[in-house]
Formats: C-alpha cells, sequence, structure tokens
C-alpha cells in the first residue's frame, strides 16, 4: 500500500484507504458478534441513537425514559418499569455480553449516551437467553469508528442541572469510545405528595463509561467495556403530618414530617472484556463479566422511630463475576448451530443496625430504643449451558429448536431444562409469521434476597406479627407467543400484533416493606399472564412516527415466601384467591413523531414530541363492609405529553453547535403512579409535573 505526502511538510497523509480497512474490519466483526445471537423467533424492537436524539429530552433523559417508549413497558416508581406485565426479570447485554444484576434502586448505571442501538427482546425466546426473561435490553455500544466528541450542558426546571460530554475515535488498530455525565436534581425520587419540586429531595448522579477495543488480525478481536455510576439520593418528606403511633423516644413523642432526613446511596461498577475470533463458518466469543454494586440507607434515627417503630441503618454488597462463552457454527446450507456455557458466582452482603423500641410483657412500649444488629451473607453459583440448531426447512420458513440446562446453586439448590421451539414464516417478503414456546427457569434475585433474622425482632415496635420466612423459590414458566409484522406503502408503514400467553409456578415478584427502599422478592404459588401488542411505525423522509398499545393482565395467588413481609389478612385472602399483581396495568400506550426541516429558514431544526398512557396501576379496594381486596382496584388513568424543538448550526468560528428546548408533562398533568396502598407497596408517588429544559452541545 503507497503512502501519499503532503508537499508543505513532506509528512505522512491520513491514508483513507487505510482508515476505510478498518472500518470495514470492525463492521464485519460487529456482523460476526451479533450472529452468535440472533432472536429468531422472539419479539424484538430496536431504538438507535438517532432516534433517541429526536426523543424530549434526547440522549439527556434517563435510559428508563428511553425504555418506556417501547411496546408493552410499563411505568413504575422509583425509575422502574417492567415489562409484559414482570416486575423484574430484566437482563442487560453490552454488545452481546451479560451485565449482572446490581443492587440499585433508584440510579440508572448505563447512560443513553454509549448507545449506538438498543433493542428489546422479550417473548418466546431461543435457548441463549435464560435466567432473566421477562425482556433482555441487548445495546450496542458507540466504539468510536469515527473520530470526534462532544461537550454538553443541560437543565432547567425541578433545579436540574447535567454537564456531560463523549469522544471517541481510532489509532491504528484501536477504537476507543468515552462518555461521562453529572447530574443534580432537586427531583431525584417521584414526589410523594404530588407538588412539582417536593421536599428534601436532591440527587446527585454521575456516571463514566469506556469502550476499548483492538483488532488483533482480520478473524480476531479483544475488547474491553468498563463503568462507575456514583448516585446519592435525599428520600422525600410529605409535610404536615406527624407520628400517629403513640411511640416515645425519651422525652419526645411529636416529630413534623418536613424534618425527616433519610438518605440512601446507591455505587455500581463494572468491567466486561471480550476476545472474538471469526473462522469464517464459524464464529467463537469468549467473555469475562464482573459486576460490583453496594446499596446504602440511613434512617432519620428519631424520626423513623417514631413514626415506624424502626430505624435501621442498611447497608448491602454484591460483588458478581462470571465467564460467558458462546459460538455459533454454518453445519450445512440449511443448518446452523449455536451453542454456550454461562457460569456466575456472586457474593451478597447485609449489614443492619437497626434502633427499635423494646414492648414489655404487659403489651407497653418503652421509651428507650434498644439496637439490634443483624448481619449476614450467602455466595450462589449458576451454572448454564445451551445448544440449538437454526434449520432453514424453506427458503422462507425457519424452525429454531433447542434447549437450555440452568443449575443454580443459592439459598436453594435448583436446577432445570428447558426446551425452546420458535418457527418463522414469511410468506411474502412485506410479511412476517412467528409462534414460539419457551420454558423459562428464573431464579429470585439473588441481590435482593432478605437475610433479615426475624426472631431478633420479636417483643419490639420492629416485629412482624407473621414470622414465617420461607426463602424465595426459583420461577418455572410455559410460555407462548404468536405474532406478526405487515410491510405497507413501499415499506414506510409497519404494523404488528403480538399475543402472549405465561403460566407460572412460584412466580416471582417483588415488594419494597420498611424504610429502605430495597426490594425484598417473594413468590405467588402460581401465576398467570397474558395480553396483547399493536405496534405502527411510519418513516418517509423527514417524517417518523410510532404507537404502541398494549392489553394484559398478571394476576397470582398463594404467597409462600418471605411471608413475614405481609398483613395476615392479606396473606389468608390471596391464600384462596388469584389477585392482580400491584405492577399490573391493564391497558399502556405510546407514541411519538419527529420531523426535520431541511431547508430554508429553519433548515436543520427537528419538531417532536412523545406520549404516554397508561390506566393506572393497582392499588387496594375497600368494599362496602369495610374489607379490603389487596390490589383489587387501580390508581386513576393518566396521559402525559413531552415536546422537543432542537436546531443544528454550523457558524463560521464555532462549528458544529445544537441547541434543544424540552417541554415535559406539557398540561401539567397531577398523576399517581402509586397511591401508598396494595401487596409490597411503600409511599405514594407521583409523576413528574410540568417541567422547560434547554440544552447546549458543542461537537468537535
Amino acid at each position: 500500500m503507497t503512502r501519499g505526502f503532503t508537499p508543505a511538510t513532506n509528512e505522512p497523509a491520513a491514508d483513507a484507504n487505510a482508515v476505510s480497512e478498518v472500518v470495514v474490519t470492525a463492521q464485519r466483526l460487529n456482523a460476526a458478534r451479533q450472529s452468535i445471537e440472533p432472536s429468531l423467533g422472539a419479539s424484538t424492537y430496536t431504538i438507535n441513537s438517532a432516534a433517541i436524539a429526536a426523543q424530549p429530552g434526547g440522549e439527556n433523559q434517563q435510559l428508563n425514559q428511553v425504555i418506556l417508549q417501547l411496546p408493552g413497558v410499563v411505568q413504575d416508581s422509583f425509575g422502574q418499569f417492567h415489562v409484559r406485565d414482570d416486575h423484574n426479570g430484566i437482563q442487560y447485554r453490552l454488545n452481546g455480553i451479560i451485565l449482572p444484576e446490581g443492587i440499585s434502586v433508584f440510579g440508572q448505571t448505563l447512560s443513553p449516551r454509549l448507545i449506538d442501538s438498543l433493542s428489546l427482546i422479550t417473548g418466546a425466546m431461543p435457548a441463549q437467553y435464560g435466567l432473566q426473561t421477562a425482556g433482555i435490553i441487548d445495546i450496542s455500544t458507540k466504539s468510536g469508528l469515527e473520530n470526534g466528541g462532544s461537550v454538553s450542558i443541560y437543565g432547567g426546571s425541578h433545579g436540574t442541572y447535567e454537564p456531560s460530554f463523549e469522544y471517541g475515535g481510532h489509532d491504528g488498530e484501536t477504537n476507543f469510545f468515552v462518555s461521562g455525565e453529572f447530574r443534580r436534581t432537586q427531583l431525584g425520587i417521584e414526589s410523594p405528595d404530588g407538588t412539582s419540586t417536593p421536599d428534601h429531595d436532591r440527587a446527585d448522579e454521575g456516571n463514566l463509561f469506556v469502550y476499548v477495543d483492538h483488532t488483533l488480525s482480520a478473524q480476531d478481536r479483544v475488547s474491553f467495556i468498563g463503568g462507575y455510576a456514583n448516585d446519592r439520593f435525599q428520600i422525600p418528606d410529605t409535610p404536615g403530618l406527624g407520628p400517629a403511633n403513640g411511640f416515645a423516644v425519651g422525652s419526645t413523642t411529636d416529630y413534623p414530617s418536613q424534618l425527616l432526613n433519610e438518605t440512601q446511596r446507591e455505587v455500581t461498577g463494572f468491567a466486561l472484556g471480550s476476545y472474538l475470533h471469526d473462522g469464517g463458518s464459524y464464529t467463537v466469543q469468549t467473555s469475562i463479566f464482573s459486576r460490583y454494586s453496594t446499596l446504602d440507607f440511613r434512617p432519620s434515627p428519631i424520626g423513623d422511630l417514631l413514626y415506624t417503630g424502626i430505624a435501621q441503618d442498611a447497608f448491602k454488597r454484591d460483588v458478581a463475576i462470571g465467564v460467558q462463552s458462546e459460538g455459533v457454527y454454518k453445519l450445512t446450507p440449511d443448518h446452523t448451530v449455536r451453542g454456550g456455557v454461562i457460569i456466575q458466582g456472586e457474593r451478597g452482603t447485609s449489614d443492619t443496625s437497626s434502633q427499635v423500641l423494646p414492648i414489655g410483657d404487659d403489651g407497653t412500649t418503652g421509651a428507650t430504643p434498644v439496637t439490634i444488629i443483624d448481619n449476614g451473607g450467602k455466595t450462589q453459583y449458576v451454572y448454564s449451558l445451551y445448544l440449538q440448531d437454526e434449520w432453514k426447512i424453506l427458503q422462507n420458513l425457519i424452525l429454531n429448536y433447542g434447549a437450555r440446562a440452568d443449575d443454580l446453586n443459592s439459598y436453594r439448590d435448583q436446577k432445570q431444562l428447558s426446551p425452546r421451539v420458535n418457527l418463522v414464516w414469511l410468506p411474502t417478503p412485506d410479511t412476517t409469521l412467528h409462534a414460539g414456546y419457551a420454558r423459562y427457569f428464573n431464579p429470585p434475585p439473588f441481590e435482593l434476597v432478605g437475610t433479615e433474622t426475624v426472631s431478633k425482632f420479636q417483643n419490639t415496635t420492629g416485629a412482624s406479627t407473621i414470622t414465617t420466612d420461607t426463602t424465595p423459590f426459583a420461577e418455572r414458566q410455559n410460555y407462548y407467543d404468536v405474532g406478526g409484522q405487515q410491510r405497507l406503502l413501499n415499506r414506510r408503514l409497519t404494523l404488528g400484533v403480538d399475543v402472549f400467553y405465561r403460566k407460572s409456578n412460584e412466580l416471582i415478584d417483588e415488594g419494597q416493606f420498611g424504610a429502605p427502599i430495597i426490594l425484598t422478592p417473594f413468590n405467588y404459588q402460581n401465576g398467570l399472564i397474558f395480553g396483547q401488542e399493536f405496534t405502527a411505525s411510519y418513516t418517509q423522509g423527514p417524517l417518523s412516527a410510532y404507537a404502541n398499545f398494549t392489553h394484559e393482565r398478571a394476576q397470582g395467588k398463594s404467597i409462600n415466601s418471605s411471608q413475614f413481609s405481609f398483613d395476615p389478612a392479606d396473606l389468608v385472602y390471596i391464600s384462596h384467591n388469584y389477585i392482580y399483581l400491584d405492577h399490573d396495568q391493564t391497558y399502556t400506550g405510546s407514541a411519538g413523531a419527529s420531523y426535520l426541516f431541511r431547508e430554508g429558514v429553519i433548515g436543520g431544526t427537528r419538531a417532536g414530541f412523545d406520549l404516554l398512557y397508561g390506566s393506572g396501576l393497582r392499588r387496594d379496594q375497600v368494599l362496602p363492609d369495610g374489607s379490603t381486596v389487596p390490589n383489587g382496584a387501580h390508581v386513576p388513568d393518566y396521559v402525559t405529553v413531552n415536546l422537543t424543538l432542537a436546531h443544528h448550526f454550523t457558524l463560521p468560528y464555532a462549528g458544529h453547535v445544537d441547541v434543544r428546548f424540552d417541554v415535559v408533562n406539557v398540561a401539567d398533568k397531577e398523576y399517581e403512579i402509586r397511591d401508598g396502598t396494595g401487596v409490597g407497596v411503600g409511599a405514594p408517588q407521583f409523576g413528574a409535573r410540568r417541567g422547560f429544559f434547554g440544552g447546549i452541545t458543542k461537537s468537535f
């Protein structure tokens, strides 16, 4: 290869052919990696970085806000979301590598800034997906194939201030990308009383992301992905309340609620390293993944004792490390075989120091707190193996079948062999139909399983009426999924429908019990979830639009683990009746559109909107006789609309500059996400009120 020279300096000029070869090789290896784990027969919804930037907030919004615009995703408090009426069950993957679950509740470890494309994979999934199967959030990260970066400042209502940066590039055979941001807001957690900016609700959130890869040859590449997030939250107060239990701490019996000072800090770090080899007819990727996370809750000592009878300082730590080796082999023109092994070890520890008030034999409550220390820990190992065959029966008919074996050694030792089968048929080039069955095995979230020693709290204000504490079980599911897509109007319009049915034994749910905002898993002995999804998307030149609508129902019967957390009357009722799960929402919708003006005075301007609709999460129903049906009703339905306006400038001396203006909840709708009642539900939470935000980004 001949290298050119510039006459002025006689120095080597940039070799465009060499750069092009690096890009082509990287893209080919990316395609080889993606061939290891296709989502054949599953329901897959994808959004790329350009579509994220066109949403209100763009890359400045948090990741959960991006995911809420995808089909079948339900909004909840604490930044949580639910896919197809499952409480958790979400597995994140970065460039195909599993990111182990952490114990953060409020914080968003991953930022939209690192995303090149994001896919939500759900339904009856092939055998490579397991353990968390409500949905796979599969993220292809930015990788620095183009040199350049940007710095940005964004902020506005609720005291929001968010500086950020990103930069990527390549040097020879090495590509890299790095991004970081800091976010401060006075609306860190949802408002408990519907006010726009609640008392004591500041959050400071920072994260950093790094990607590096190095091409060893045309067939081999090594890569590293790392991230760190450090988030601090105040727990918001509801003003105007006072203790109602009649407790005293020393001589103190009153404590205004606006003086409560609970805080929570969440820290997460992760590192993923992988080696990819593409042998033409086969591709193998072997990765090592690790994650470290902590959660530290600090109570308001006197206030918590007076309001709840317990002030608990709780610290949880979870460390996970594992290996993931997967490959694909083109056995014949009609058969493609895929297989893999995943081994993960995890150590979780929990240290709590609880101040409680003693209760005497005569039932009187003392005024001098006592401290109960309750520390514990556990190590878990999970071994998974899968093998499957993609059989091209006809040119337009593909059968993917296989099985997955999972072996769990944890609080319980459980295992399962899970068959999978998916059929995909393309009767026309614009029509795709699929049907699938999956047997799933879902362990309870290890990092959240409670280690509290119930007996230590007897004869105190921290005691539970129920002392039974059965360790949570792994959930076992039979999952059925049928759907299709049709492209119309020269493929500008795509319509989709998907129907799913899931029957579970030991259905896993989670609840927030007590002051520390730490979710606790529990099981319904029997569970049933089903629903239908309808999707539409349209693209024509500068216009893009989408709409999603979901109807679903989730019910469970007979709570048979973590019983000490529940009201005795609820346990009795649920043991004889199916109830709606607390996170069930019957109807959910999302929609959005954006338009880019390309010419004229406003050329380079993009305008758009998005909206969310929810029929309301569950709450308790009070009958005329005063009895209660757990989760028998729902909070009122709501619609929120967000707007965005952005313009790209190319300035003579400043270069490329982008400005944007966003309005969140345009109508200033006051709506409840939770009302404080329901199985495993904590305090009330309201959605964010109207907010005005603006930002400026300088690219270089």
